[in-house]
């Protein structure tokens, strides 16, 4: 891995050894899972994948619970092969969930496009929060609870958003979202340079779902501001 993303620390110590190692692992992982995840999305797109569309709360409840499902099998399997089987399979199923919005997405003429900066910008968020918390000494480890309520409400909000359907609301909740899942990004990749997250399974899940949730937000901003339907 690029050294810029090595810990900044003396090889010969075992623990920044350690560390080090966690996050490649991490990263090769995360690399990996993108290959399911756009596979999922791309066989979704194809097959115009609808999941409970005419039931939008209902169809939240049941992916919550299937991704619950994965997540719990993967924590509890994270130090086996078949850890790595299932979030695989989690990301796969991640990408035909993502294949939803997508579709909304080419709806605009100016679709791939849009997609193609989501995935830029969400990149770049990325790679800026993985050089903070590699290069800088700073523990963000204080950002956690406040992270978590923050996502606690925004999740809240996405729920009865579903009932309410304000536009303004689904856009503030987006532009939250980003910040929230960004600093996500920085405070887990923090935990691993720290030595606060040793299993680069667990590691891969919680960087992944804090890059897909960014990911998601962006376009939804983005096709609000600059979608194009003629």
């Amino acid at each position: 891995m690029n050294n810029q993303y090595e810990i900044s620390q003396q090889g010969s110590n075992p623990l920044a050894r350690e560390q080090n190692s966690v996050l490649r692992n991490t990263y090769m992982l995360l690399a990996l899972s993108m290959v399911p995840t756009v596979l999922g999305a791309v066989v979704g797109v194809q097959l115009q994948f609808s999941f409970l569309a005419g039931s939008p709360f209902i169809a939240f409840m049941l992916f919550l619970g299937i991704a619950w499902a994965f997540m719990y099998g993967i924590e509890r399997n994270k130090n086996s092969a078949l850890g790595i089987g299932l979030l695989l399979g989690f990301t796969f199923f991640m990408g035909l969930m993502l294949s939803r919005i997508l579709q909304v997405a080419l709806g605009f003429s100016n679709g791939g496009s849009m997609i193609a900066m989501a995935a830029g910008g969400t990149g770049a968020v990325f790679f800026t929060m993985a050089t903070i918390a590699t290069v800088s000494k700073r523990d963000f480890s204080g950002m956690g609870k406040f992270l978590f309520i923050g996502m606690i409400v925004v999740l809240l909000a996405a729920v009865a958003n579903i009932f309410f359907q304000i536009p303004a609301l689904s856009l503030t909740i987006a532009a939250a979202a980003v910040m929230i899942f960004s600093a996500y990004i920085l405070y887990d990749l923090s935990r691993i340079v720290q030595g606060g997250e040793t299993n680069y399974v667990s590691a891969t899940l919680a960087v992944y779902l804090d890059i897909y949730n960014v990911f998601v937000s962006l376009l939804q901003l983005i096709m609000a501001f600059t979608g194009d339907r003629d």
